[in-house]
């Protein structure tokens, strides 16, 4: 019996430690989406953007990456970043030769887009991406209908948005798509079953791979019990906490600064881990507790939702799209999680066993090696992230 708890005891320690590293690494360069605002009048095109300039200077492949610092020529990349915001400025007409060259804009014939300004702010942390601001803007002719934004491989995702006309299209574009061709007289705005579909990857995107906070912290409530009764409790409680707010934020009337949010978000985290370490089931106040820290979750899901900028016409579907990915994904993290527990049975020997909960029923002492291990390495991960955060 000793050899099994040892066995457990060494399992929970390495699949623990894997953890660590991953979110780690993954904390630091986040890819985040590029966003772009298309205005056509009076035979001009105009392209705003926001995006990571140093990222698509450097020529690394943002597709289906969480971060940067997995590449294989992340360091071309850091050092744009060391750069000045005037230097990197400087260098952006040699981005637009690039998309030029495509064409990345198109009607009848190819639009040679033109640098207006740009705008790069200086770096506060060299571990958080730089977001600058381009405005571009081309000829086209004045006969045309149609207009097509073709977005290079490896750029990763692009957000265009379609300005100044009545049911604007708005879409999600992946490196080396297309949009398709957009009607400049508007007309080209998704239906609602179109747009839940579109926002559903949208929310699970934020959970798997990119929420690594919201990870931990369903992680934090997978750790406190994996009985159906709590863990169904305690995600009821956040599930309709964080819809509460994602709906308030996304519909404008509850605006909390990321300064406050993030920070607290964190420190739920270190709560929950904390908690489990020293609880040995489910308290009454627990349920209510999850419920306020799923209100802080829920404002920043709609910071996220925010960026993509919801479609007027079809508000609801899309609100409710991404909900729905976001609890896909809070099921995955649970599902996964319960499938590396039960991995860690394989190792000790323990096949026998009926599932996630005979493991917990007949071994409570090794579910608490794997619970305690994980969620002091998580109390550590997220106290890291308030102090970066509180900080900055």
């Amino acid at each position: 019996m000793e050899n099994l708890y040892a066995s457990l005891w060494h399992w929970a320690a390495v699949s623990s430690l894997w953890l660590a590293l991953s979110v780690g690494q993954a904390a630091s360069h986040e890819v985040v989406p590029s966003i772009a605002d298309l205005t056509v009048a009076d035979g001009q095109v105009e392209l705003i953007m926001r995006l990571n300039i140093e990222a698509q200077l450097s020529g690394i492949d943002l597709d289906g990456v969480l971060d940067t610092d997995t590449l294989e020529n992340a360091e071309d990349y850091d050092a744009l970043r060391a750069l000045s915001g005037d230097a990197v400025a400087a260098r952006m007409p040699e981005l637009v030769d690039r998309w030029n060259a495509l064409p990345m804009l198109r009607t009848l014939q190819s639009v040679d887009l033109s640098l207006v300004s740009v705008t790069v702010p200086e770096v506060r942390n060299l571990e958080l991406p730089r977001l600058s601001e381009v405005v571009l803007t081309g000829d086209i002719p004045r006969d045309a209908t149609g207009i097509q934004l073709e977005w290079p491989d490896g750029a990763g995702n692009l957000i265009l948005r379609q300005q100044g006309v009545e049911e604007p299209f708005t879409g999600l574009i992946s490196g080396g798509g297309s949009s398709g061709l957009i009607a400049l007289a508007g007309g080209d705005a998704a239906t609602g079953w179109q747009t839940f579909a579109d926002y559903v990857p949208v929310g699970f995107d934020h959970i798997l791979p990119k929420g690594l906070d919201h990870i931990l912290f369903v992680l934090g409530l997978f750790f406190l019990s994996t009985r159906l009764g709590p863990l169904l409790w305690q995600v009821s409680a956040f599930t309709l906490a964080h819809t509460v707010t994602l709906a308030l934020g996304a519909l404008g009337l509850v605006n909390v600064p990321g300064s406050i949010v993030e920070p607290l978000i964190a420190a739920s985290i270190v709560y929950v881990a904390v908690e489990n370490i020293f609880a040995r089931g489910m308290n009454t106040w627990r349920p209510l507790i999850v419920f306020g820290f799923g209100l802080l979750h829920g404002l920043g899901f709609a910071s996220v939702l925010g960026e993509f900028g919801l479609p007027e016409g079809t508000f609801i579907p899309a609100l409710i799209g991404f909900n729905v990915g976001v609890e896909l994904g809070q099921l995955a993290v649970i599902a996964m999680a319960a499938f590396a527990l039960w991995l860690g049975c394989r190792a000790a020997d323990m096949a026998k066993l009926d599932g996630v909960e005979g493991v917990v029923e007949e071994y409570p002492v090794m579910f608490r090696a794997w619970s305690m291990t994980g969620s002091l390495i998580i109390a550590v991960i997220a106290l890291y992230w308030v102090i970066e955060r509180t900080l900055l």
